[in-house]
């Protein structure tokens, strides 16, 4: 089930807005790979209408 999330909106002008490269970088490793699956989830979702998932499943049998 996708998460629900509120939408928060500043205005701010382009002279004063920092970067948002300072904020990443303040959130822990695990929160930005949360964030990270998050996005790649909802684009495959809007790109694909579906989940991203593996389309085939191969077995790999070494040869001798």
């Amino acid at each position: 089930m996708p998460e629900k999330r509120a939408i928060i909106v500043t205005k701010t002008s382009l002279k004063s807005s920092k970067s948002d490269v300072d904020y990443w970088r303040s959130q822990s490793y695990a929160a930005r790979l949360a964030a990270l699956e998050t996005i790649r989830r909802e684009y495959h979702q809007w790109r694909y209408n579906a989940e991203p998932g593996f389309q085939r499943v191969y077995r790999v049998v070494k040869q001798t």
